[in-house]
C-alpha cells in the first residue's frame, strides 16, 4: 500500500493547504494531508498507557477546580430556560475492532455485489457523551444538523457557555470513564461520520485515536461544517495521531488555553 504525505516548504505552501502559519512553529512540521490506504502508519492512542494516566491526573484536577464554575452554569440553564442542564448525546469513540478483519473491512467500505451503492459501517464504539446545555428543548427534530452562527435554537446562557467553552467542562466524567481522552479528535455523531464519509472516505481513520475535549484541529481549526473544512480537520487529526506524543499534547493544552481565552472559533 501507498500513501500520499508531504513536506511543507514555506509559509506560502502552509497557507496554501490552509495550515494556520504558527502551527509548524508550536507543533513541528506537519505533513497534511496525510490520506493512507495503508493504516498501519497510524499508531492508536489505545495503546499509550502515559495518556491514561495523564488523563485521569488532569481531568481530576481540573474537575475539583472548575467544580464552582459548573455549579454556576447550571444555575443559570436551571433559571432562565425550562428543560434539564445536562445535555446527553450518542458519539462515535474509538475503533477497538481495528484488528479484526470486519472493522478492516468496514474502515474502507464495502461495495455491494452487481450494486455502486456503498454500505457505511461504523467501526467505532458508541458512547453518551455530556455538556451543558445551551440550546432550546427540542432543538433538533428530524434530521440532525450541526450549529450555525447566530443559531436561533441557542439560548442567551447557552451562547455565553459556548464561548467561554463552559458547555465542555462535564466531558471530564467521560474522560474518567475512558470514553475519551482530554487531547485527542472531536467525536462525530454516527449520522454525519457516514454522510460524511461519502465524499471523505478516509473520515473514520479518526477513529484510530480515542476522541478528546481538546485536539489538533479544534484549536487551530475551530469549529467547522464544511466539506473542505471537514477535509482540513482530517488532515490535522490524523497528523496528531501520527505524532502522538506527551510533548504534543502538552503544546495542544497550552494552545486551547489560549483559545479558551480569546474565545477563537466558538459558535
Amino acid at each position: 500500500m501507498t500513501h500520499f504525505a508531504y513536506r511543507l516548504a514555506s509559509q506560502g505552501h502552509a497557507r496554501s493547504h490552509g495550515i494556520p502559519l504558527g502551527a509548524e512553529a508550536l507543533y513541528g512540521r506537519l505533513t497534511p494531508p496525510l490520506r493512507v490506504a495503508g493504516r498501519g502508519m497510524l499508531p492508536t492512542a489505545r495503546s499509550s498507557g502515559w495518556k491514561r494516566i495523564l488523563d485521569v491526573a488532569l481531568s481530576g484536577l481540573a474537575l475539583a477546580l472548575v467544580s464552582p464554575i459548573m455549579g454556576a452554569a447550571a444555575l443559570a440553564i436551571k433559571t432562565t430556560s425550562s428543560g434539564p442542564v445536562f445535555f446527553r448525546q450518542e458519539r462515535i469513540g474509538l475503533n477497538r475492532r481495528r484488528r479484526d478483519r470486519r472493522a478492516a473491512r468496514a474502515m474502507i467500505g464495502l461495495e455491494r455485489r452487481g450494486s455502486n451503492r456503498r454500505v457505511v459501517v461504523n467501526p467505532g464504539k458508541p458512547f453518551t457523551i455530556y455538556k451543558f446545555r445551551t440550546m432550546v428543548v427540542g432543538a433538533e427534530r428530524g434530521q440532525p444538523v450541526w450549529a450555525q452562527k447566530a443559531d436561533p435554537r441557542i439560548t442567551p446562557v447557552g451562547r455565553f457557555l459556548r464561548k467561554t467553552r463552559v458547555d465542555e467542562l462535564p466531558q471530564f466524567f467521560n474522560v474518567l470513564r475512558g470514553d475519551m481522552s482530554i487531547v485527542g479528535p472531536r467525536p462525530e455523531r454516527a449520522y454525519f461520520i457516514n454522510r460524511i464519509e461519502k465524499d471523505i472516505p478516509d473520515f473514520q481513520l479518526r477513529l484510530r485515536a480515542k476522541p478528546g475535549i481538546t485536539g489538533l484541529a479544534q484549536v487551530e481549526l475551530g469549529y467547522t461544517n464544511t466539506d473542505d473544512g471537514l477535509r482540513r480537520k482530517l488532515d490535522f487529526d490524523l497528523e496528531y495521531i501520527r505524532r502522538l506524543t506527551p510533548l504534543t499534547d502538552l503544546r495542544i493544552l497550552c494552545k486551547t488555553i489560549f483559545v479558551v481565552l480569546t474565545g477563537k472559533g466558538a459558535y
